[in-house]
């Protein structure tokens, strides 16, 4: 596979008006990737993905997608599939004629027949778009992204409407699609999905990005949590922690394997059960929130 990054975003400046949504912005996705894009509200990240489409034109720097600008939309579009938030089908076709229609439009070919049974949409092929579920419109949504392999598919809120096995089958269609060595660009509010599947995070904040790397290089910027609940009347504790007025504990820390070892060492010397005992690494989401309080860093 090629070392040659599919996605180069380099000094993005975006502005309307006096408001500049985007500043300096530079990242690269590299080939085969999951690479997810994640922000507050406001934080830039659909006007930087509207650009890598093709849909806005950068007030400055420089985008590449397979080496070529985005408005070079005769090389560029085909060996790219977009899911939208909203698609916005004219209500009046049917689910084989829009996916048709969008195939014909992005020019990639492929088998109607095919893409529908990959997103579950067989049975409702003839049905018209008014007709479907929010769900299935979702899966539509997928199916007209996913039509004709392409190299590169951007994935925004994929998940959105679906119930939980719409959700799995989804994932496992894109894992297909990776196996086959697609690269995808996720956006998501949903934080667990990111964690759970993204190689590499991008975090952006008022229009910079504000961090970026693997969940493990992201969630260890914050302190492991061990929370545990105690009895009344217990010595005092080995190391800091926060205590409650109904005895839950709780222990910040960056020497999570040091600090429980000494917490249980001292629970069985001195007879203490420790209720509810959990301990683990910071997750994506505490990263996320702890964004807003902190200074965004220019590129």
């Amino acid at each position: 596979m090629s070392t040659t990054p599919v996605i180069e975003v380099e000094r993005l400046n975006l502005s309307y008006g006096d408001f500049h949504a985007v500043q300096n912005l530079s990242f690269q996705v590299r080939p085969g990737e999951l690479y997810a894009l994640l922000g507050t509200n406001g934080a830039g990240k659909t006007s930087t993905l509207e650009t890598i489409e093709g849909h806005r034109t950068p007030t400055s720097g420089t985008v590449r997608v397979f080496g070529h600008g985005p408005d070079d939309r005769r090389t560029v579009r085909p060996r790219m599939g977009v899911m939208l938030q909203e698609s916005g089908f004219s209500p009046d076709l049917t689910v084989r004629e829009s996916v048709d229609l969008i195939g014909r439009l992005t020019r990639r070919t492929d088998d109607v027949d095919r893409v529908l049974d990959l997103v579950g949409l067989s049975d409702r092929a003839g049905r018209k778009v008014a007709q479907l579920s929010g769900g299935e419109k979702r899966r539509l949504d997928f199916a007209t992204a996913a039509y004709g392999t392409p190299e590169l598919l951007f994935l925004d809120e994929p998940t959105t409407g679906l119930d939980i096995q719409s959700r799995d089958a989804l994932w496992a269609t894109v894992d297909r699609l990776r196996e086959d060595g697609a690269t995808i660009v996720l956006t998501t509010h949903y934080l667990e999905e990111a964690q759970q599947r993204a190689d590499r995070i991008g975090l952006m904040h008022q229009g910079t990005l504000h961090r970026e790397g693997t969940v493990s290089e992201l969630t260890r910027t914050l302190p492991a949590v061990i929370r545990f609940s105690l009895p009344a009347s217990v010595p005092a504790l080995p190391l800091q922690a926060v205590v409650d007025r109904d005895g839950k504990a709780l222990v910040e820390t960056f020497t999570m394997q040091k600090d429980l070892h000494l917490l249980l060492g001292w629970a069985q010397d001195h007879a203490v059960e420790l209720r509810d005992l959990e301990a683990g690494p910071t997750r994506l989401d505490d990263v996320f929130r702890a964004i807003g309080s902190a200074p965004s860093h220019a590129n």
